[in-house]
């Protein structure tokens, strides 16, 4: 039970942008829902009391201060998100001046070296206990129990599911 959790945690954890933004966006379209229902109340109550005109000048003039808003408000977000990427490649070409070749490969592969190491260990652990059991006369099912128990699996499947849960949402 405990490695079936932490492998969905560690799974869900590399892709939690993602669920993240899903939400806001779902937030944003109910938002929008609620006032165009909001508008369409606020017509049927004008066209009742005969105001008919006055409320398409209105309502024209509303669109028109929509429209430059929502305008204004994309160009400032991609302004924005122009701003961090010019930011974000300045600060990799500052890092990679004068750097070797070696360096940058290094510092691109953080997460497989850890996961690499990680596993590397268990099984450099695994090893070296399978040789101490086999040497003391330790039987194969209580090596197996004491090898593979449900703290190293949670370990484990923690490891490689984030590993890939970041790789696959990252897409």
């Amino acid at each position: 039970m405990l490695t079936l959790f932490s492998t969905l945690i560690s799974f869900l954890m590399g892709g939690l942008p993602k669920i993240l933004d899903f939400f806001q966006d779902r937030s944003d379209k109910k938002h929008e829902l609620e006032l165009a229902q909001m508008q369409i109340a606020r017509e049927l109550e004008m066209r009742k009391l005969g105001f008919e005109a006055q409320e398409r000048v209105e309502h024209v003039h509303t669109q028109q201060l929509e429209i430059e808003t929502k305008s204004n408000e994309k160009v400032s977000l991609i302004a924005a998100q122009q701003a961090e990427m010019q930011a974000i490649y300045a600060h990799d070409t500052a890092l990679n001046e004068g750097t070797s070749q070696w360096m940058k490969n290094l510092r691109a592969s953080v997460r497989p070296v850890i996961t690499y190491g990680f596993f590397f260990l268990l099984v450099g652990i695994d090893c070296a206990l399978i040789y101490h059991g086999l040497s003391t006369g330790v039987g194969f099912q209580d090596m197996a129990d004491q090898l593979w128990d449900d703290e190293t699996q949670a370990l484990f499947a923690s490891i490689i599911a984030f590993h890939f849960g970041g790789r696959a949402f990252g897409k």
